[in-house]
Parts: C-alpha cells; sequence; structure tokens
C-alpha cells in the first residue's frame, strides 16, 4: 500500500495511528479533520489485517467460556518474547471497548467479561502491527 494510503489525514474513532520515528501508538478516541503528528511527521495509520498465510498465529479466536469469552491470538499460539510479541488484545462490542495489556513471557491470551462471541477483536503485534477477526473494509 502506498505510503501516502497510510498517513491519517481524516482520523476516525478507533483507528490505531503509529508515529515511524520513535514508534509511539495512539487511538483515535473523537472523529476529527486535523493530521496527527508525532516527531514533526504525520502519523500512520494501522490497517487492520485478517489473513494471516501460513501458521494463523496472528488473527485473533474467539472462545465462549462459562465466565464470558476467551481472545487467542492464533490459531497456533503467536511469539511472546521482548523481540516479536502481542502488545494487547482489545475486543470492541458496539459501543463499548474492553483493552487488555500482554508482556513478553505472557500467554496470547485474555479474558473478558462478555456474552457475545460475535464481537470484533483486535490484536497488535509488534513486528507486524494490527490484526483482527473481523477486518474493516476503510482505508483499505
Amino acid at each position: 500500500m502506498p505510503r501516502d494510503n497510510l498517513l491519517c489525514k481524516v482520523c476516525r474513532m478507533l483507528e490505531i495511528l503509529k508515529c515511524t520515528i520513535c514508534g509511539k501508538i495512539c487511538m483515535v478516541v473523537h472523529n476529527g479533520s486535523g493530521t496527527s503528528v508525532c516527531c514533526g511527521q504525520p502519523m500512520e495509520r494501522q490497517v487492520e489485517q485478517g489473513e494471516d498465510p501460513g501458521k494463523e498465529k496472528h488473527v485473533p479466536v474467539v472462545v465462549k467460556t462459562q465466565t464470558g469469552i476467551q481472545v487467542k491470538v492464533g490459531e497456533i499460539p503467536h511469539p511472546m518474547t521482548a523481540e516479536h510479541h502481542i502488545q494487547w488484545i482489545e475486543v470492541i462490542d458496539g459501543s463499548s471497548l474492553s483493552v487488555k495489556g500482554l508482556q513478553p513471557g505472557d500467554l496470547p491470551t485474555k479474558e473478558f467479561a462478555l456474552t457475545d462471541p460475535s464481537v470484533k477483536v483486535r490484536a497488535y503485534c509488534n513486528k507486524h502491527g494490527l490484526w483482527s477477526n473481523k477486518p474493516s473494509k476503510t482505508h483499505q
């Protein structure tokens, strides 16, 4: 995808932006028409990816449990090393957003006290970006 398509000139709610210089990551919590800037440069929109050719280790998988839902990152568990790991898992349920952070060494799995297993889930890999079980078609 051309770099110009990734620059967030009109940002939409819940889009993820990343600074290509310092690595800061931000989430848009209110729509706006300005350009999001960090380190003197426009931030890049992180496009939701949904197909993982190969071993299926990035796409979030949702499983219903007795107490809610469990989100696993990948059919085959994602690596969780300092060099390559999932930084967070988030669940979007209508107008609600639940986010849980992860650290290297953790399991790439989190429980959420939600009852609907058909929710949209996103996970962020420090090497391969943003992944979703229901990727948005906007801006792709």
